[in-house]
């Protein structure tokens, strides 16, 4: 697999992570695929791990190059130093239209791997703005504050409008445009119908912080084809109803 670098200097290297890939090794499955060691073979020197996205969730991931980069962004993530911006579909219209959520979350007592908004959580802040609404769909820009876990799906089941295609917190359905086009027939060579969208609809589109040297770096990854194919269906035939 060839990843999209986005940036790259001596220090780190940013690129757009596909969705459907792991970041590091599967701790039961280390033969599943992932983003560090692909990265690895095709930079053939070793990366360092400073932050992660969730296996479904595409977009602008950081690796640094070397222990020094590694320390001091390390920091910079943990002290929320760090512009972190996302695009995300989701259920139903959402009231209001701009807000802050800033429920604590903390992992859940019996399912392991899954997270809860709790009062005794760690504190937790996400600000979210709809971009685009129709009948049963919203799509969002979220700025998040902390990087807890999980953190946007767990705000967004919260307040009542899933992500799209979460299986863990949200219906876990796939994106089909049956739902949404009256009259939707399959044509005389599909069996069933293809969805627009079968993975999380969670998309980190940009990046932004200041070098160890002063350098700022923007990094941006576009809204994927399989999340755009939707919103351009939700226009078209929400448009007509």
């Amino acid at each position: 697999m060839k990843l999209e670098t986005i940036y790259e200097d001596d220090d780190l290297i940013i690129v757009n992570k596909p969705g459907g890939l792991l970041v590091i090794p599967d701790r039961f499955d280390a033969t599943l695929p992932c983003l560090r060691r692909l990265l690895e073979a095709q930079l053939n020197q070793q990366v360092f791990v400073v932050h992660r996205l969730d296996r479904d969730t595409s977009g602008v991931i950081c690796f640094a190059k070397n222990e020094q980069t590694h320390k001091y962004l390390s920091q910079l993530f943990q002290e929320h130093d760090v512009l972190k911006m996302y695009a995300g579909l989701v259920h139903g219209r959402v009231v209001p239209e701009e807000g802050r959520i800033e429920t604590p979350i903390a992992e859940h007592p019996a399912v392991k791997g899954k997270m809860i908004a709790a009062k005794k959580g760690k504190p937790s802040i996400t600000d979210y703005r709809v971009v685009e609404q129709w009948p049963l769909y919203s799509l969002l820009q979220f700025q998040i504050h902390t990087g807890r876990t999980h953190q946007i799906r767990v705000h967004m089941q919260s307040i009542g409008h899933s992500i799209v295609c979460d299986e863990l917190y949200g219906d876990g359905k796939p994106f089909l445009l049956s739902v949404i086009k009256r009259k939707y027939k399959l044509s005389d060579k599909e069996e069933s119908e293809r969805p627009l969208l079968n993975r999380l609809g969670l998309h980190a589109y940009r990046l932004a912080f200041v070098k160890e040297d002063g350098t700022q770096i923007v990094a941006e990854a576009p809204i994927p084809k399989d999340i755009a194919a939707c919103v351009n269906q939700l226009n078209k035939w929400c448009a007509t109803n």
